[in-house]
């Protein structure tokens, strides 16, 4: 059974381990330290003890300019993913997906949103599945890394931005 909790300092290194980043050492790291600052709330699946699955909890809403204008106070679901990719489709993102909709209603916000890259068609239709609607707003989805070798590297992916309300409860 697949289960899902903010992460916790140790898991940073199970974390790199089992969801690898390539290129990225740091990424884990990261966005435990947003998580630490109260910008975000980074989340985990676990499945028999082994981390599958991650996504962030954006409190302040996306960074992208053109989407923050239309959605200042809509909190956005971040870099969901499920790993290795054979667990793909079994439920593991949609738990993700439901967690996060869960601690986004308990702050009392109305909805959530998430970009989807252009490309990622599976991520797509399994969001709209889940009730996430299209807003018509496309941007690039722009963000910073440093590989191994301390080399920095700027990355804008085009995307484009759903949105889900909530019901609070």
């Amino acid at each position: 059974m697949v289960t899902v909790r903010p992460c916790e300092e140790q898991d940073i290194a199970l974390l790199q381990k089992h969801i690898p980043t390539p290129g990225q050492p740091a990424r884990h790291a990261t966005r435990f330290e947003r998580q630490q600052l109260g910008q975000s709330t980074f989340l985990i699946a676990w499945l028999d003890e082994r981390p599958v699955g991650a996504g962030e909890i954006f409190w302040n809403g996306c960074a992208a300019p053109e989407i923050n204008k239309h959605y200042p106070t809509c909190p956005e679901l971040n870099g969901l993913d499920v790993w290795p990719p054979e667990l793909r489709s079994h439920g593991i993102g949609t738990t993700l997906i439901s967690f996060a909709e869960t601690l986004v209603c308990q702050r009392g916000h109305h909805q959530i949103g998430l970009g989807v890259e252009d490309g990622n068609t599976q991520a797509a239709a399994l969001y709209l599945r889940l009730g996430y609607q299209e807003t018509g707003l496309h941007y690039l989805d722009r963000y910073q890394y440093t590989d191994d070798d301390g080399n920095l590297y700027d990355i804008a992916d085009p995307a484009r931005f759903l949105v889900k309300s909530l019901m609070l409860a």
